[in-house]
């Protein structure tokens, strides 16, 4: 086997930059649906600015990418962090509807500024032999700031929100310092195209009917339930199911003073788990996401992808029985989730980078990140609403069985695309 290219420096600082956008990023965005109920706001306001946020987060990536390919993936994210920074920021003095809607819509932009920016910097100093490794540890790194971002603000916003809100903007300062201080700029190849002409080039990769039927699947098959996840868990738990008994469960586990870093006592004098500390996949992914990755470099990207998208079924379905049985069944549905996930979301994104040559990672990861603004998009307006009809009547659980069988056609259609139009080839190089 061919020995593996050694990373560059600049791979290390932009997954350091990386851990930190998104401990400020999930820190504010698994607790929002908790937030957004302790305002009095329904499920369905809910789903509304989750919709609004994840459409406008994932499809300025298009423009993102391509502004990066051509002035540089430094000046980018520099201009990425002084639109993020007064809108974390604006989220404490906003409490009405339209106002946290505007606020949430300025914070998408500025995360759709970054969103590119960090996978392409990783497509660009990776080759074939170190670039499942490389996206592996990317995306752990990913979820070393989503796990200790939303620990770190739900245990911050047991004193007050604000304090969590603040914690997010220090974390994008540092993001700046370090940006300016340490980042190289990649080097990749230069190909003399104006912003016009890069522009007019989304359109081109777009104008691929089976790409662009292909992203589209993506969208409403993958994206959609996958999201649906991470807007509904941390509401679920701290609302449906018992987080006494799951604060019980993880000091039986793992030891009092462990369990106490994921909960806070209670007015009653009830120590319970905060649902954004757990009910996320970060804390379980940054411990096995280089195993998972080590392991999937044997197989093909699709059957890897397809495998992933069962286990996460498995795991909705078992999210749904916890709240008729055993509160501690969330651990289990969580876990399998992250396992799918791992499985999965690394190695599409993989997958679609290595469709492009390296002076167009930025523009391919632009347009893959469409397929992901079309799920968000649809995410809130129809599963933060259908749980909350779900949870009115009595049933919080259902929900989840009804995104199973969302995972479960999307195995169905995915696999059935592969047959009839046949798989992509990825570049070697």
């Amino acid at each position: 086997m061919k020995s593996r290219t050694s990373f560059p420096p600049v791979f290390w600082v932009a997954n350091t930059i990386e851990v930190l956008e998104r401990f400020a990023y999930y820190g504010i965005y698994f607790g929002f649906g908790i937030y957004m109920e302790s305002l009095g706001y329904s499920r369905g306001e809910l789903g509304i600015v989750q919709s609004i946020f994840l459409l406008l987060s994932y499809t300025v990536p298009v423009v993102a990418g391509t502004m990066a390919d051509k002035y540089g993936f430094k000046k980018i994210l520099i201009i990425s962090y002084l639109a993020y920074l007064p809108a974390i920021l604006l989220l404490i003095f906003t409490k009405s509807f339209s106002g946290i809607a505007l606020t949430m819509l300025a914070i998408g932009l500025a995360a759709g500024i970054f969103k590119p920016l960090i996978s392409g910097t990783v497509r660009a100093v990776t080759d074939k032999s170190n670039k499942t490794l490389g996206f592996g540890i990317f995306y752990a790194m990913v979820n070393v700031g989503g796990s200790f971002g939303p620990i770190v603000a739900g245990k911050l916003r047991a004193i007050s929100w604000d304090y969590a809100f603040i914690a997010s903007a220090v974390s994008i300062g540092v993001m700046l310092l370090v940006t300016i201080l340490f980042y190289k700029e990649p080097e990749r190849e230069e190909d003399g195209e104006t912003l016009g002409e890069k522009l007019k080039g989304i359109i081109t990769v777009l104008s691929d009917k089976k790409f662009s039927l292909f992203l589209v699947i993506l969208g409403l098959f993958f994206w959609l339930p996958f999201w649906a996840f991470f807007n509904l868990c941390a509401i679920y738990v701290d609302a449906n199911v018992d987080t006494a008994q799951l604060y019980l469960s993880l000091k039986g586990v793992f030891g009092e003073t462990f369990a106490n870093f994921f909960s806070q006592v209670g007015e009653d004098g009830t120590r319970r788990i905060l649902g954004e500390t757990i009910a996320h996949t970060g804390y379980i992914i940054m411990i096995f996401q280089v195993f998972v990755s080590g392991v999937l470099e044997r197989f093909k990207a699709i059957p890897s992808f397809l495998f992933g998208l069962f286990v996460m079924g498995l795991g909705f379905v078992v999210l749904g029985y916890a709240s008729v049985s055993s509160a501690a069944f969330v651990f289990l549905g969580i876990f399998l989730f992250a396992v799918g996930e791992m499985i999965s979301s690394p190695r599409i994104q993989e997958y679609i980078t290595w469709l492009a040559p390296k002076e167009k990672a930025g523009l391919y990861m632009g347009t893959n990140f469409l397929a992901v603004g079309i799920g968000g998009a649809a995410s809130g307006v129809i599963y933060s609403t259908l749980s909350g009809y779900f949870a009115e009547a009595g049933k919080a659980g259902y929900v989840w069985y009804v995104l199973a069988a969302h995972m479960l056609a999307a195995i169905i259609m995915l696999w059935a695309f592969t047959k009839v139009l046949g798989e992509f080839t990825e570049r070697d190089e």
